[in-house]
């Protein structure tokens, strides 16, 4: 049943339309037969009381008639009877006579048990009352009491009554079909043409939801045409192109804000990069001082050349999320992803010779378009991020593979995985799942977010799949 339902507003209205045009033909139409029928019927019971009972008085004292005796002017009265007309005398409450007035004279009936019975049950009221003879057809007939105490009936036959409904009832049909047709059609292009400002509405709903509205600079399209504001249509459209007109303001100021905050991190990345350096190179100098210095100077010069070290890799990491988000052209260059791959590996194993490296790599070299020394930090992002936050021991394995078009980088390790809270974030900037162990190992939440970014701009995607035991980052970049 649900298929059948209409789920545009322009069905449902001209289906409404239809379906209350259809219950008002059915109405009419009813109305008439039922009309129809109690006219013509009441006209036939005056026709009978008009003839009166002559023709079954005629039957009163005469004997059974042969069935083939057409003399009716000898043994009934059939003067001014219609042809059909039955006749039947009772005596108590048995049939003794029926005859039937045919056009060559009269005909004795051969009545069924079933017939007598219903003749029978007629009351002798003097008005009208339907009954169907089964040695005959539907009659109308009228029960009057004769002189010798028993029952005289007359009838006229039904047929030209229902001969006249059904032929209105097949008309009605007709006509009210033929009607039905086209008040759909006609009703199916008003609703149309009256809903067509809402239609124009609804394309510009569905173009304005296909935009991406989170970050950058969005072009609206043109407003819906506006119509009537007296109307529901005109309304409408006028709210929603005031809904449109508020959107466009706050993605303009949000552009703007996004803007500033851009190339506010590049300024001060670029600027925070000399002092951040000058100050490394002073504890470093401090620290190769000849003569002895106090170990809590010496502490304190070594916290200090560390923390500048790491304030240095933030700084030039949010210059290249700034450049990034800026939209800075990349290199664009054949490289070999699996030379890439290789060396990343023995970096790490260098740096992490605690855990456990694995490789598994395609027999051919896989070749991609892009940055080779940003494609090297992404890498170099994902298996650090592996070995800080995993334990001594755990397995990650490293595989590349290709299927002519794309290529995909799987890192995988077996350690505890991340936190249910943190995946829909792990990618943003400055996230972190432990801020105390971070902060004792340099990060401040960048590599992820660096990695993302370098990967979109090569045109790829990555995505993260962890659970307890299980933690994957896959890469896919367009092969070369």
């Amino acid at each position: 049943m649900r298929r059948l339902r209409p789920h545009t507003l322009r069905a449902r209205l001209t289906l409404g339309l239809l379906v209350l045009l259809a219950v008002s033909c059915a109405a009419v139409g009813l109305a008439a037969v039922v009309e129809l029928n109690g006219f013509l019927t009441s006209r036939l019971d005056e026709q009978l009381t008009e003839a009166g009972n002559r023709f079954a008085v005629s039957l009163e004292h005469k004997q059974e008639l042969p069935k083939d005796d057409h003399d009716g002017d000898e043994r009934a009265d059939t003067r001014r009877q219609a042809t059909g007309t039955f006749g039947a005398r009772l005596m108590d409450g048995t049939v003794t006579n029926a005859a039937v007035v045919r056009p060559t004279g009269t005909l004795n009936v051969d009545l069924t048990a079933a017939d007598r019975e219903r003749l029978a049950g007629v009351p002798a009221d003097g008005r009208g009352h339907s009954v169907g003879l089964s040695a005959l057809e539907d009659y109308r007939v009228i029960a009057t009491r004769g002189l010798d105490g028993d029952v005289l009936i007359t009838g006229m036959p039904l047929e030209p009554v229902e001969a006249a409904v059904h032929r209105l009832e097949l008309v009605a049909g007709i006509v009210f079909g033929a009607a039905l047709t086209a008040a759909g059609v006609a009703g199916a292009l008003w609703v149309r043409w009256s809903l067509r400002p809402l239609s124009r509405v609804a394309a510009t709903a569905t173009r304005v939801s296909e935009l991406p509205l989170a970050s950058g600079e969005v072009a609206l399209p043109p407003r819906a045409p506006e119509s009537d504001p007296r109307g529901e249509v005109g309304r409408v459209a006028g709210a929603f192109n005031r809904m449109l007109g508020h959107v466009e303001d706050a993605l303009t100021k949000r552009h703007a804000s996004e803007e500033r905050l851009r190339s506010f991190a590049a300024d001060a990345s670029h600027e925070l990069r000399t002092p951040v350096a000058s100050v490394r190179g002073h504890a470093e100098l401090a620290l190769l001082h000849p003569g002895p210095l106090p170990p809590e100077i010496t502490r304190a010069l070594q916290r200090i050349a560390a923390e500048s070290t790491r304030m240095g890799a933030m700084v030039d990491d949010l210059l290249l999320l700034a450049r990034l988000d800026a939209g800075r052209p990349l290199e664009t260059a054949p490289v070999d992803l699996t030379r890439l791959v290789l060396d990343a590996l023995t970096d790490a194993r260098a740096t992490g010779s605690g855990h456990r490296w694995e490789l598994d790599l395609p027999e051919d070299p896989v070749t991609v378009t892009g940055d080779a020394h940003r494609l090297q930090q992404v890498l170099a992002n994902l298996l650090s991020n592996a070995r800080l936050h995993t334990p001594a021991g755990t397995k990650v394995t490293v595989t590349l593979e290709t299927d002519g078009s794309t290529a995909s980088l799987r890192v995988h390790d077996d350690g505890p995985g991340i936190p249910e809270d943190i995946q829909p974030g792990v990618f943003e900037r400055f996230t972190r799942a432990d801020r105390s162990t971070k902060a004792e190992t340099g990060g401040a939440g960048l590599g992820l977010s660096i990695v993302a970014a370098v990967v979109e701009a090569h045109g790829g995607s990555v995505t993260l799949e962890s659970g307890p035991g299980s933690t994957t980052f896959t890469v896919r970049i367009g092969a070369a």
